[in-house]
């Protein structure tokens, strides 16, 4: 009995001495690391990036990198469709930009965040604003030839935008 109180003693001793050491594994963090991954976009537009874009510029990206899974002009193709949609009536309803999304910035970090399905984060912040402008156009929200940018984005008034029951009230726009 002794003997193992001796060798857990030992054993624990050991341990800690090791563990205050520390692995050795990995690297510091820097501030511009952070930075390259702090992308959050609120829904009052805090965290829009510069750029800008219009929808015009946006159907040329849809078309190339959009269009293959939510189909052409935002309407069918392998996953949800974008455009248009009945009121909501319960869960099961038909969610889509124009009757579900309460805030146009968030649109965007969506897009920005997990866009192109395949390739995230590979579109450059013009081309997500581009997109968003495209996305709001189809669901005639914007007009074609209004601007998105930081200052615009969160001006957009969406439809379903007092759809919601927020648990934290106070820090919603």
């Amino acid at each position: 009995m002794f003997m193992y109180r001796n060798i857990l003693v030992a054993l624990t001793l050991g341990s800690t001495a090791a563990l205050a050491a520390g692995p050795n594994l990995g690297i510091p963090v820097t501030q511009d690391d952070i930075a390259a991954w702090d992308i959050n976009v609120l829904p009052d537009g805090t965290g829009l990036p510069p750029g800008s874009g219009t929808a015009a510029q946006g159907s040329d990206i849809f078309a190339v990198k959009c269009a293959w899974c939510h189909g052409v002009n935002g309407v069918g193709g392998t996953h949800h469709s974008l455009v248009g949609g009945e009121p909501l009536k319960g869960m099961g309803s038909s969610k889509t930009i124009y009757n579900f999304w309460p805030y146009a910035t968030t649109i965007f970090d969506l897009v920005r965040r997990s866009m192109p399905y395949i390739q995230p984060r590979t579109l450059s912040n013009e081309e997500v604003y581009a997109l968003t402008a495209y996305i709001l156009a189809i669901n005639d929200l914007i007009d074609e030839k209004d601007v998105m940018n930081a200052e615009t984005l969160p001006q957009v008034q969406m439809p379903n935008r007092d759809g919601f029951v927020y648990r934290f009230p106070e820090l919603m726009p």
